[in-house]
């Protein structure tokens, strides 16, 4: 990737903006978690109701210990296992994780990517919201002509790039017991 289209989207997300960008199997929304308007944002481009949530990304474990509890965590060892990868878990938030992260659950959905260009952006900035970038009822956009086409001139900044192979979605499991939610 291009340092100068990372240090623009860096540049980006820490004002505030709404960032398109490539993931393991399709293009993805993202904001840093505390701003809130950014948060709306993403979720009024999508049409996603908040009570749904929206899922955090990291480069490190570490990094989610802010938003969710891990101690006592039945499924740690698969957790871990499973990251980094395109495993989202939904593990326990602590009561200071702002609702338009949790929406209406008690849980958070949250991965450690091995996405290169995930990682290089969480280094920097820590946790960022990551959801696919399409409107509710779409498909997930997978090139930077179809970002353009779902979202016009909405967005702060799209990484450029097209996805090589498209992916399912990543498999979402319980963490509380391992359940697969949505398989991938």
């Amino acid at each position: 990737m291009n340092s100068l289209h990372l240090k623009q989207a860096i540049t980006k997300f820490r004002q505030g903006g709404v960032i398109a960008y490539p993931t393991e199997g399709v293009f993805g929304l993202g904001c840093i978690p505390a701003f809130q308007d950014s948060a709306y944002r993403i979720l009024n481009l999508k049409q996603r109701s908040v009570e749904k949530g929206l899922i955090l990304v990291a480069s490190s474990i570490e990094q989610l210990e802010e938003y969710v509890y891990f101690e006592n965590l039945p499924t740690i060892e698969q957790v871990r296992a499973s990251w980094p990868g395109p495993v989202t878990w939904l593990i326990p938030a602590k009561k200071n994780t702002p609702i338009w992260l949790t929406g209406s659950h008690e849980t958070l959905a949250v991965r450690v990517s091995a996405h290169p260009i995930i990682i290089a952006l969480c280094r920097k900035l820590g946790p960022i919201i990551s959801t696919s970038a399409n409107p509710a009822g779409l498909e997930p956009a997978i090139t930077t002509h179809e970002v353009f086409t779902y979202f016009g001139r909405e967005l702060d900044y799209v990484i450029p790039a097209d996805i090589k192979k498209k992916l399912k979605p990543t498999e979402i499991r319980d963490a509380q017991n391992g359940n697969i939610i949505r398989k991938n």
